[in-house]
C-alpha cells in the first residue's frame, strides 16, 4: 500500500514540474465555462507574503506540509509529513502545540479539515481512513477501512467496481448542511463517495476518465452554503460541480491543474484554487476573478499548493508541499 502511495507522490511531482514548465512557456489560458475568453489576461491579485509569520518550536524540522485549516477559535492547524505530524498555531502565528509524534496513522497525510461543528478531520491517503479528532488530539471516529492487500487487485482490473464503502487513497472531505459527508476518492477509485452524518455509505459517482462526470485524480473537495460540491479534478485540469445526489452541474476548465480548494466564510462565498506556483480566485459561477504567485521554493514564491485555507477574501494560508513550508498571504 505504501508503495502505491509513493508512486502517486512521484506522479504528483512530475505533474508539478510539467505545470511549471507549461506556465513559463505558454502563459495562462482561461476558463472555458463562465470565464473571460481564450487568451484574455487574468487580473493580478494584490497579495503579499507575511514573512516569518509562523513561529516554530526550537530545533523542530518541518517535512512536506500537505494540509492546512483554520478552526472555529481562529487557530491554524497544519498537516506535516514529518516528525511532528500536526502543528497548531494561534492566529498571530505563535506556536501552540504539536501532536501525533510516533504514530503510524500519518504515513499518507493528505488533508485536514474542520467540520461545521468544529471537529478536526484528517485524511490519510495511505491507510484509506479518515480520522476525526477531539480538541485534545484523541481519535473519536473514523470513516473508511484499512483493507487487506488483495482488495487492491480489484482496482487494477479493467471494469472492476470498488467496494461501496471501500475508500482507496482518498484525498479530501466536505460536509453539506444536513451533515452528509462527501469524499474525493481519490488516487485509486477516481470518484466521489457520499456518507450520511453517521458515517453510513450512501452512494458514489464517477470513474477514471476525461469525459464530464469522470475524474483523473479528484484531489480536493469543498461544499458551499448551497450544498454544491466542488471537486478539483487535478489530472484533467478542471473543477467539476455537483448537487448532493451527484448530478453534474458544471465543468470549469482551468489554466493549470487544481491541487487544493477553499471557500471563504460568510453568506457571499468565493473560492481560492491552489495550483503549482499560482493561486486563483474564482466566483461560484466559474469566473476567474484574479490570480497571483510565481513558481519556486524560496520565500515569496509558491510551490505546489497541496492545502489552502481562506477564512476571508484577504487572508490565505498555503501549504507548500515540496518546499516544506506554510505561508500566510494577505491582500493589500
Amino acid at each position: 500500500m505504501k508503495k502505491c502511495f509513493l508512486l502517486s507522490a512521484v506522479c504528483a511531482a512530475a505533474i508539478s514540474l510539467c505545470a511549471v514548465t507549461l506556465m513559463n512557456a505558454q502563459g495562462e489560458g482561461e476558463n472555458a465555462q463562465g470565464g473571460r475568453g481564450a487568451g484574455a489576461a487574468i487580473p493580478q491579485l494584490p497579495f503579499h507574503l507575511v514573512e516569518n509569520f509562523f513561529h516554530y518550536p526550537a530545533n523542530s524540522v518541518v517535512g512536506r506540509v500537505s494540509g492546512i485549516a483554520v478552526g472555529p477559535t481562529g487557530n491554524i492547524v497544519a498537516l506535516n509529513r514529518g516528525y511532528h505530524p500536526v502543528l497548531e498555531f494561534k492566529s498571530d502565528g505563535s506556536f501552540v502545540r504539536s501532536w501525533g509524534e510516533g504514530s503510524t496513522m500519518f504515513v499518507g497525510a493528505h488533508a485536514v479539515r474542520f467540520d461545521p461543528q468544529g471537529n478536526l478531520w484528517y485524511v490519510d491517503a495511505a491507510d484509506n481512513i479518515i480520522y476525526r479528532f477531539d480538541s485534545e488530539g484523541r481519535t473519536v471516529g473514523t470513516l473508511g477501512t484499512n483493507p487487506e492487500p488483495w482488495t487492491y487487485l480489484t482496482h487494477v482490473i479493467a471494469g472492476a467496481v470498488p467496494g461501496k464503502a471501500s475508500l482507496y487513497q482518498e484525498t479530501d472531505i466536505g460536509w453539506s448542511k444536513d451533515g452528509s459527508m462527501f469524499v474525493s476518492d481519490g488516487y485509486g477509485n477516481s470518484r466521489v463517495a457520499k456518507f450520511d452524518k453517521d458515517g453510513n455509505f450512501v452512494k458514489a459517482w464517477g470513474e477514471r476518465g476525461s469525459q464530464p462526470g469522470n475524474f483523473n485524480t479528484p484531489h480536493s473537495l469543498v461544499v458551499d452554503n448551497n450544498d454544491v460540491t466542488y471537486v478539483a479534478d487535478r489530472g484533467n485540469s478542471r473543477i467539476q460541480t455537483f448537487d448532493t445526489e451527484g448530478n453534474r452541474k458544471a465543468v470549469w476548465n482551468l489554466p493549470t491543474a487544481p491541487w487544493a480548494l477553499c471557500l471563504t466564510n460568510g453568506p457571499t462565498q468565493v473560492m481560492f484554487v491552489g495550483s503549482v506556483g499560482r493561486v486563483y480566485k474564482m466566483d461560484l459561477t466559474g469566473k476567474i476573478l484574479g490570480a497571483f504567485g510565481r513558481p519556486g521554493r524560496m520565500a515569496g514564491t509558491i510551490d505546489s499548493v497541496h492545502g489552502i485555507a481562506c477564512p476571508d477574501e484577504k487572508t490565505l494560508y498555503l501549504a507548500n508541499l515540496y518546499a516544506s513550508r506554510i505561508d500566510k498571504w494577505v491582500a493589500q
